[in-house]
């Protein structure tokens, strides 16, 4: 029988070899994974930005976020995806960014996606996949972030409603607010205690 690997967490190290900008490191010409559109991108632009706590309500400021998410139409840019629903190809769908050491905030400059069909075509709310990397965390958290702005369909949101308690479905959120006439969405995370984020094992 072979014995296990020791297990090691992420970080703090993590942004060296993903964000190296971050860290202080020029490596990479261009390093813009917190940006997912282009001039050409189709869909309202939105910023969503938030912060980490863990569970002694303290900043983690050395966490990495990754996003996925449909199109302004509702489609995933991935051959798996097979909707009738247009391509947008100035979007990727896919970003990552890193808290910033002083303040914890991370951000993305992204646009809202669609609705998208889930599992026996039942439509879901508009949404966006979050995985979050960070020391202390073994295999990176996963959940999801839905807007605050999209009542009906939230209410009828297939993976909201596996969420018993009201109060725990409204940690995965994101609060609209508008600043200098962009459209923000504030998504605050909570590894632990009270407020302790919803968190998918998928």
């Amino acid at each position: 029988m072979l014995k296990e690997t020791a297990s090691q967490t992420a970080g703090p190290y993590l942004h060296i070899g993903m964000m190296p900008k971050a860290a202080g490191l020029d490596l990479w010409q261009n390093e813009t994974w917190n940006r997912l559109v282009t001039p050409g991108t189709q869909g309202e632009r939105i910023r969503l930005e938030g912060t980490i706590y863990d569970g002694e309500d303290t900043l983690v400021r050395d966490a990495q976020i990754e996003i996925w998410q449909a199109n302004s139409s509702g489609r995933y840019n991935h051959p798996g995806d097979t909707q009738d629903k247009p391509l947008d190809p100035a979007f990727r769908g896919w970003g990552r960014a890193v808290t910033d050491f002083k303040t914890g905030l991370w951000w993305f400059d992204t646009i809202k996606p669609g609705s998208v069909m889930g599992r026996r075509n039942r439509p879901m709310a508009p949404h966006i996949s979050l995985a979050i990397f960070a020391r202390g965390i073994n295999i990176h958290l996963n959940t999801r972030i839905y807007f605050e702005d999209e009542t009906e369909a939230n209410a009828s949101d297939p993976v909201l409603n596996l969420i018993e308690h009201v109060k725990r479905r409204a940690t995965l959120i994101a609060k609209r607010e508008e600043r200098d006439g962009q459209v923000v969405y504030r998504f605050d995370i909570r590894l632990q205690g009270q407020g302790e984020t919803v968190f998918f094992d998928i």
